[in-house]
């Protein structure tokens, strides 16, 4: 049956499929199903040739990387099938409809719930990690926030977050939903290095985690980072926590000094309007799809935050990243 197909050539033929437990050639003219049935296959007439369903399929190939979705021939249906599934924006949706507005009814867009993953377990910036250590003689369990994936030269990954939670020996990590293993803190700093700093890269070991360079929101969506750069007064600032979120702020100073409340110093902080709460440290600030900093502490750290421009008196602090980055050779992706 494939050498027929090839013979007649993929503007006659669309593809050959089961259909009732028999293989059948789709073609697109008579005469085609007529050479088709005189060798004693089954045919059936389509109003779409192969090479019309590949040109398709090319254009969408054009946006391949759009999470969440997935598209394919279905020879069967004689269509391109494109799914799009929770969390595609509405500008990516128009960017699909646009790239097939030619082809009309030779596409056919359905939209899915849930997101597509791999099947091995997934790391983004804003998402919970856990660490056990113990103090004074009891075990205890430490909660922070992943930051932002990064990579070295050779791309091996790693995981940037707060320096102050690899304190107490917590220095292996573990992601809070699942448990599932991540690795282990490489270098850490907080207060006490020649730059007074806030930060930890913890180097990925489990072969079954995807470190994705995006950011999940609370409501699962994700945000994609590409760059790294650093903050200025007055920019608008969202923040992502395991806890809470806080997507309306805006960098109030770029070169902080803060001392908290257990002595630590800290110097060249970026300053935000955001708020932040207990468990959200070493979280991700960004605006747009630019890193800026990592979560290291802030006010009224007790008290509920939501996305809000009315925060009063609520103040968070950040490490710089492309600093980080400068300093231990990596880079955002």
């Amino acid at each position: 049956m494939a050498a027929i197909a090839d013979q007649l050539g993929d503007k006659r033929t669309a593809g050959i499929y089961y259909q009732d437990e028999r293989l059948v050639v789709a073609v697109t003219d008579q005469a085609a199903a007529e050479t088709v049935q005189s060798a004693g296959v089954a045919a059936e007439v389509v109003p779409h040739s192969a090479a019309e369903l590949s040109s398709a399929k090319a254009e969408l190939d054009q946006l391949a990387g759009i999470p969440n979705t997935s598209w394919s021939v279905d020879q069967s249906s004689n269509r391109v099938n494109v799914k799009i599934y929770d969390g595609v924006s509405e500008a990516d949706r128009s960017r699909i409809e646009e790239a097939v507005s030619e082809f009309r009814d030779a596409v056919d867009i359905t939209e899915h719930s849930g997101q597509i993953e791999s099947t091995a377990y997934a790391m983004r910036g804003g998402l919970g990690m856990e660490s056990d250590f113990t103090s004074g003689g009891t075990n205890w369990t430490k909660i922070c926030t992943a930051g932002f994936n990064v990579q070295n030269s050779s791309g091996k990954k790693y995981m940037l977050t707060a320096g102050h939670c690899m304190e107490d020996g917590a220095v292996t990590w573990r992601r809070r939903s699942g448990a599932v293993p991540l690795g282990r803190a490489i270098s850490w700093a907080y207060g006490n290095d020649t730059n007074q700093s806030d930060y930890g890269l913890v180097e990925y070991s489990n072969s079954d985690v995807v470190p994705y360079g995006t950011i999940q929101y609370k409501d699962g969506s994700e945000g994609q980072i590409s760059s790294s750069a650093s903050a200025f007064e007055g920019e608008k600032v969202k923040r992502v926590g395991t806890m809470s979120q806080d997507l309306v702020g805006m960098v109030l100073a770029t070169d902080a000094t803060v001392t908290y409340t257990d002595g630590t110093t800290l110097k060249h902080m970026i300053e935000a309007s955001n708020c932040t709460v207990h468990g959200d440290s070493g979280g991700p600030l960004f605006s747009a799809e630019t890193a800026l900093g990592i979560n290291s502490g802030g006010s009224y750290a007790d008290q509920p935050c939501g996305d809000s421009d009315s925060q009063v008196d609520r103040s968070s602090f950040y490490e710089p990243v492309y600093k980080v980055l400068s300093w231990e050779g990596m880079k955002v992706y």
